[in-house]
This record gives C-alpha cells, sequence and structure tokens, in this order.
C-alpha cells in the first residue's frame, strides 16, 4: 500500500542501506527525513529520491556521535512542529571499523562504535515517543546483524552493540506493546553487496551476493499497513516473504 502522508526518520540515509530504504520508501509517497553526518551523500540521496517524481525529502545534517542531548531533543522538536506527528523510524547508521581480538581493541573505536549504534538509538527513541506516540500506528524499525549477534571472535565493538540493540529492541517492543501504536521490529539484511560488506570482507566476491534493492519489499512491509500490529520481532530478509 502507498504511504501517503507518512513521515519517516531514516538514520544512516547517506549510506548504502539507508540511502536503498529511503528510496523505496520515497517512493510509495513517504515523507522522508534524511538524516546523516555527510551533507554530500544527503545532497545524492535527495537528487535520487527528487529523480523518482516521490516527495521532496527533508535533509538534516546530524552527528550521531557527536550531538548532545538537547540537540537530540531540537531534532524532535523540529519535527513535531512541522509534521505534527511521526510515523517511523530506521535505524541504519551504523559505525564499523575493523574485526579485531578484544585484547588490542582501540579505546576510542570501542566507545565510538558504542555512541553510533547503541546510544544514538536509545537517544533518538526517547525524544521522539512523544512524537511517534501522536500517530495512530508508528513504526520502529532496528537493523542488526546476522553474524555478530552471534558472538563470533573478533566482532568487538560492533558484534557488541548489535547483541545489545537487539536487546533494547526487545524492551521497547514490550513496554509498548499495549497501546498497540507503536511496533517495534529488527531487521537482519544478511549479507548484501553494499558499502559496509566491501570494508568488512574486501576479498569476497560481491557478484554472488543479493543486491541492497533486494531488501526494498522489506522495508515497505515494516512500514507499511501489513505489519500493524506485529512488534518484537525479528524479520530475516534472507527468508522474508509477504
Amino acid at each position: 500500500m502507498p504511504l501517503i502522508n507518512q513521515v519517516i526518520l531514516i538514520t544512516g540515509a547517506g549510506g548504502g542501506l539507508g540511502s536503498t530504504a529511503a528510496l523505496a520508501l520515497a517512493k510509495q509517497r513517504a515523507h522522508i527525513i534524511l538524516l546523516d553526518k555527510s551533507i554530500a551523500k544527503l545532497e545524492k540521496v535527495y537528487d535520487a529520491i527528487l529523480a523518482a517524481n516521490a516527495p521532496e525529502p527533508i535533509i538534516y545534517p546530524f552527528d550521531l556521535a557527536g550531538a548532545n542531548e538537547n540537540e537530540y531533543q531540537e531534532l524532535a522538536d523540529k519535527i513535531d512542529e512541522k509534521y505534527g506527528s511521526l510515523q517511523g523510524i530506521l535505524h541504519s547508521a551504523v559505525e564499523f571499523s575493523a574485526f579485531s581480538p578484544i585484547a588490542t581493541h582501540n579505546t576510542k573505536d570501542w566507545g565510538h562504535t558504542l555512541n553510533v549504534n547503541l546510544n544514538a538509538p536509545f537517544l533518538l527513541c526517547r525524544v521522539l515517543l512523544p512524537v511517534l506516540q501522536k500517530s495512530e500506528h508508528a513504526s520502529i524499525v532496528f537493523t542488526s546483524d546476522s553474524s555478530a549477534r552471534k558472538a563470533p571472535a573478533y566482532a568487538g565493538a560492533y558484534g557488541v552493540s548489535k547483541i545489545a540493540l537487539e536487546g533494547f529492541a526487545n524492551i521497547l517492543a514490550e513496554e509498548h506493546e499495549a497501546s498497540g501504536r507503536i511496533r517495534v521490529n529488527t531487521l537482519i539484511p544478511g549479507p548484501v553487496d553494499s558499502p559496509l560488506r566491501k570494508r568488512a570482507y574486501p576479498a569476497e566476491d560481491k557478484g554472488r551476493l543479493p543486491t541492497m534493492e533486494s531488501l526494498a519489499p522489506a522495508y515497505l512491509y515494516l512500514f507499511g499497513s501489513q505489519s500493524i500490529g506485529v512488534t518484537g520481532q525479528t524479520v530475516d530478509a534472507r527468508t522474508f516473504h509477504l
């Protein structure tokens, strides 16, 4: 179903999966708030959405790791002032430095990774929950990782953040299940030909991987009317079928 009049905030909107989701949702007439720290990347996604004759998105440059609590609240206030409500948040921003043993893990990388992958989603949800609750139905989607959640060796801060993020998503889902207004789910994209995958596995034959565009049906389901009432679930794109 078209997502007409749905306002959806996407973090990491300049990245591979974030931009893919933004374009897919915008093509269904959703109003997208593009959030990323790279203005150049945001402008590229903005242009792609306009080229698809989709509703004009909003560009919101924002450093998830560097912003303070007041800046997070300012973001929520601006969304509330402009739209009056919010129908979705896609947590797509991700920080990954490298696979590393715990014994030699860089302290700065550890803190930065947890800030982007875990603390930022918490802060965003906390300030935006009142805006989401003004909607009849709203969807929060977290992005996890099929390998990191198994806690393999060398997953480091990235693995720890994904394990914790899934726990956070489950807690949030249970807290809001009774109201029926806000559904909270986790998406496992699986291995896809994305910039992050290239960085993590540079020697891998990416020609054998699904494209990022193959994730579009999962995004449309999680933010569309078909998933209303579905909460606290993990959707694996590799086995997802409508």
